[in-house]
């Protein structure tokens, strides 16, 4: 059973300006969606965040030569902003918002999801309940 992680990101758009959000998998399927945003864009949309992923960290040194690790994406369209950053071990978490976004806020929340996402999806470690050998 997969835990229904909307909450989390319905929390992104708390920002003003925000629009929708969307988990990704590295191989580009949607794992969850902010209510806003339907299922067919959110897919069409995953799809091509975890292609945008891949070519940032294909790029990467150009940034600043070496291994330079990457952090986060952000691209700039005329209607606005799109957020991509690592989500943890394979997933991604990508936000839309409009042109006058608070960015450093807009990031900082998304950070912050990124830590709740991760307590939320992490199974407990299990306890022996006997001594069996």
């Amino acid at each position: 059973m997969n835990p229904d992680l909307s909450w989390v990101l319905n929390d992104v758009l708390q920002v003003r300006g925000a629009r929708h959000a969307i988990l990704v998998s590295a191989d580009g399927l949607l794992l969850e969606k902010s209510s806003e945003i339907g299922r067919d864009d959110a897919e069409t949309n995953a799809a091509a965040m975890s292609s945008m992923q891949s070519l940032s960290r294909a790029v990467a040194p150009f940034a600043g030569g070496g291994a330079s690790p990457w952090r986060q994406t952000l691209l700039e369209y005329e209607q606005g902003w799109i957020f991509l950053i690592a989500a943890g071990d394979g997933a991604y978490l990508a936000a839309s918002a409009a042109p006058d976004v608070d960015m450093e806020a807009m990031s900082f929340r998304m950070q912050q999801q990124v830590g709740a996402l991760g307590k939320a999806m992490t199974t407990p470690p299990r306890q022996n309940a006997g001594a069996e050998a």
